[in-house]
């Protein structure tokens, strides 16, 4: 095989890596360039990047490495509440650490296998914080809302370092829910006239923003116009919790007048916004 065609496939192989391809345009490349009696080479997949033959051509080494690691994060799980609160924390970051740094390690060559560990790590930054919290007596609402802002805040910044989306888009949508619970504790009579004002300008907002922002960057524009979407239905949302006061028919005419509403919007100006949100 000459070094032309080597390079070729190396190439199919990245894409398949990368998904800028779907599988089968990667398989159906690869047939023509592979010669019938060369073996396929391997394309790295599986979970987190681990392919078969890798499996397979492994030494007992890193078997051992895998099964004290293994063995060390389930020790830490099963005592975590036995240990001081320094050691807890200890134990909390360096899971944290490995799984960020190892996800932004894979960013480049296996972007799906660093989506599932950064989702890890930010899944476990939330639940590990609220879990701590409650363990040690801290159930004030403001504290724990304060510390899921903070962890709204990191999730936005991991999506914008990794160029991830839906990390925005998370970490937006939880500080959402932060300025909800703000206004719940903060509005002395909430009705409907003030749950609307409270949060269908701000969708506007968001939408505006979207618009503002996309040409210098647009998956920035993505989630901010998917977010103003998402807070267009809040105070419907906020009224599914308490049906018994606002009154379960008046919730459904109202939101169903609102999706109608915004689906003639979305019809009318599809030629504007598929244009800084598809391209």
């Amino acid at each position: 095989m000459d070094e032309k065609k080597k390079m070729l496939i190396r190439e199919i192989e990245h894409w398949r890596r990368s998904r800028l391809l779907p599988e089968q345009y990667c398989d159906f490349l690869l047939n023509i360039y592979l010669d019938n009696d060369a073996a396929k080479p391997d394309t790295g997949s599986g979970f987190l990047g681990l392919s078969s033959s890798q499996i397979r051509n492994s030494n007992w080494e890193i078997w051992m490495i895998n099964l004290i690691i293994a063995a060390a994060l389930s020790f830490s799980a099963l005592n975590f509440n036995a240990f001081e609160l320094p050691m807890q924390m200890g134990v909390a970051l360096a899971v944290l650490t490995a799984c960020y740094v190892w996800g932004g390690l894979k960013r480049a060559k296996e972007p799906m296998a660093a989506q599932i560990l950064l989702g890890m790590a930010s899944l476990f930054l939330l639940f590990i914080g609220v879990y701590m919290m409650k363990l040690h007596g801290i159930e004030e609402p403001v504290l724990v809302v304060g510390y899921v802002f903070i962890t709204s805040l990191i999730w936005m910044i991991t999506g914008l370092l990794a160029r991830l989306a839906l990390f925005q888009l998370c970490g937006w949508v939880s500080l959402v829910f932060c300025y909800g619970w703000l206004l719940h504790h903060q509005l002395d009579a909430i009705n409907w006239f003030t749950l609307e004002i409270s949060w269908v300008p701000l969708g506007i907002l968001f939408c505006w923003l979207s618009w503002l922002i996309h040409e210098r960057s647009r998956q920035i524009g993505l989630v901010f116009f998917l977010l103003g979407l998402i807070v267009w239905y809040m105070p419907e949302l906020y009224g599914m919790l308490y049906a018994e006061k606002y009154g379960e028919q008046a919730l459904q005419w109202l939101l169903l007048s609102k999706m109608c509403m915004q689906a003639a919007i979305l019809f009318v100006w599809r030629k504007k916004w598929t244009v800084w949100v598809m391209g």
